[in-house]
């Protein structure tokens, strides 16, 4: 008995079919959905801030100053994207700097580049401890420093035997 599907199935490209009629539902109330958005995009911008202020405690760390042209190179953006990072952290209240001279940390730039390079380190020792290697580990814990929860990476401190850090 040939029994001919209520619906076309549709190939999703991971080598199964899916019935329409058996696909979850992604659209979400429009509310629901922006706010998702909006708190992505918030975390995206913060997440760019403690990359220069780490950057900038790390330049100055290892070379006595960090000057836009080394935060472009080691960033891998352009002088112009740095430039305009470095006015809206001054807007922010977390560096200084004049044209054509170093960039310095205030004391809260100082404080939210400490914050994130610990952070880093917890979730590089963590990535570490569980056998990833040193490459990926390095290469997963520049993007994840900023997403984990204080719950989660309080966990990760935990696996790696860390206290009050």
């Amino acid at each position: 008995m040939d029994a001919k599907p209520k619906s076309k199935p549709k190939f999703t490209g991971a080598g199964t079919h899916i019935a329409e009629s058996q696909r979850p539902t992604i659209l979400v109330e429009a509310d629901t959905q922006a706010g998702h958005h909006r708190e992505t995009r918030r975390a995206r911008q913060a997440a760019v801030v403690e990359d220069y202020v780490e950057m900038i405690a790390d330049l100055i760390e290892k070379t006595g100053e960090a000057r836009g042209v080394d935060i472009s190179r080691h960033l891998g953006v352009t002088n112009a994207t740095v430039n305009k990072m470095i006015n809206r952290l001054q807007q922010n209240g977390l560096v200084t700097s004049e044209p054509y001279r170093s960039i310095f940390l205030t004391e809260e730039g100082q404080r939210i580049a400490e914050w994130s390079r610990r952070r880093h380190e917890v979730v590089l020792a963590f990535l570490q401890t569980i056998g990833v290697s040193e490459e990926t580990a390095r290469a997963d814990a520049e993007g994840m420093e900023h997403h984990v929860s204080d719950e989660t990476l309080e966990a990760f401190k935990r696996v790696i035997g860390e206290q009050n850090v």
